[in-house]
């Protein structure tokens, strides 16, 4: 896995042994999406569309679900963006949005984007999100070195998510 991170933006690049439409579904589908993510959304994910989701811990590892258990059941907003089968899928939220005395709502969102290669051995997913240089000053540091470590961990949890679902005849 490789990592690039620059004031405004944080890349995470992971090879994945599985075949395209697995990871694609993966990260397409809200219920695959959050099984591994550790999400329950109110539906399917649409480009142009709000998916509101839950923060429920992975299913995937023991010790991420630990670290996501206090923060059970905030909610969070997805304003999915694009949706290109088999290859980009993009969405805008209130990144670090866990503080239950702020209201986010009018804060700028950070673009979230999930984008497949053909590499080697699998498929070459890199996640990018962008923007935190528009968010407000008191939490902008904050939040970027959250989800610098969140998406640290999240590239593991889909590979162990598509490594543990292979078995169970998942397309």
């Amino acid at each position: 896995m490789t990592q690039a991170t620059h004031q405004d933006r944080i890349e995470k690049t992971v090879v994945l042994r599985a075949s395209r439409e697995r990871v694609w579904n993966a990260i397409s589908d809200s219920a695959r999406f959050g099984a591994w993510f550790g999400m329950d959304f109110d539906g399917p994910f649409v480009a142009g569309q709000d998916a509101t989701g839950r923060i429920m811990p992975t299913q995937v590892d023991s010790e991420v679900a630990k670290i996501q258990e206090p923060h059970r059941g905030k909610p969070a907003l997805f304003r999915i963006e694009r949706i290109e089968p088999m290859t980009l899928f993009a969405f805008r939220w209130h990144p670090f949005a866990i503080d239950p005395a702020r209201n986010y709502d009018d804060e700028p969102m950070t673009l979230v984007t999930f984008e497949l290669e053909d590499a080697e051995g699998g498929v070459r997913l890199t996640i990018t999100e962008s923007g935190f240089a528009q968010l407000a000053a008191d939490r902008r540091e904050d939040a970027f070195k959250a989800n610098n470590g969140g998406w640290e961990h999240q590239s593991r949890l889909i590979a162990l998510y598509l490594d543990r679902t292979e078995d169970a005849g998942e397309s």
